[in-house]
């Protein structure tokens, strides 16, 4: 009879000297160190393929949850949200996925209801859009009122303020310059691409539906998944090839 012994070693130092320790949300086994302390799974999986991590993200911009995600392609959703995070850092700044602005250009303003955790962690996604291109040229993410409408303003190109801008009676848009703003009401359809637009993010963007339990947990992510999702939208419409899936 042959037999076959299996020898494991800690990764962290090397030693011989461990115990099962269960195993991970994905099913595989784990174990712990005797001689320093350390944690690991017993054995690792090979790195995952960039097919696969491109797969997996193009998925999680379908409306797929991380907990989804993580029954699917047994992947934890940790590991996710780092290749996530990792990615949307590496997005170019909104200016640099802007179209050249032109005189006769007409922005479009509005603001749409979000939450982080519970319904009274109320979060504001205010955007401009320019009506020609159909691009997102500034957003902020706030609370409802006229301070978060002024960073909003100063977001805005230079180039882009110039140009006349159409929003809803909101009394935070007084704010603006009345010279070029001007408020209207939904039946003109001054605001109708803006507004077609939050129909656009909230069919993309599975943490913004209405009725849903796929809302955000941690505000940091919330904004970094609207960033993310806006850029490449961007992106889409200047006609420019974003940046690949590499992480």
């Amino acid at each position: 009879m042959i037999q076959i012994t299996l020898t494991y070693h800690c990764r962290n130092c090397h030693s011989t000297n461990i115990v099962r320790n269960g195993t991970n949300q994905c099913g595989n086994a784990q174990y712990h160190c005797k001689d320093c302390g350390a944690y690991g799974v017993l054995e690792p999986h090979q790195p995952y393929t960039q097919e696969m991590r491109d797969t997996i993200l193009r998925t999680y911009k379908e409306r797929a949850s991380l907990r989804g995600l993580e029954r699917i392609f047994k992947v934890g959703r940790q590991t996710i949200s780092a290749w996530i995070m990792a990615y949307v850092h590496r997005l170019p700044p909104l200016r640099a996925t802007l179209a050249p602005a032109q005189a006769d250009d007409v922005l479009e303003l509005d603001e749409m209801w979000s939450f982080v955790g519970c319904k009274a962690e109320k979060r504001w996604l205010w955007t401009v859009m320019c009506r020609r291109t159909r691009q997102i040229i500034a957003f902020v993410i706030g609370d409802h009122t006229q301070e978060t409408c002024k960073r909003l303003w100063t977001r805005i190109p230079e180039a882009y303020r110039r140009c006349h801008s159409y929003s809803d009676f909101w009394k935070a848009y007084q704010a603006l310059p009345q010279e070029t703003h001007q408020c209207v009401g939904k039946e003109t359809g001054q605001t109708a691409h803006m507004e077609r637009w939050y129909n656009t993010l909230r069919q993309r963007v599975g943490r913004v539906v209405r009725k849903t339990l796929s809302f955000s947990k941690s505000e940091a992510f919330h904004n970094m998944v609207l960033k993310w999702f806006i850029a490449e939208y961007n992106l889409e419409h200047v006609g420019a090839t974003g940046p690949s899936l590499t992480i």
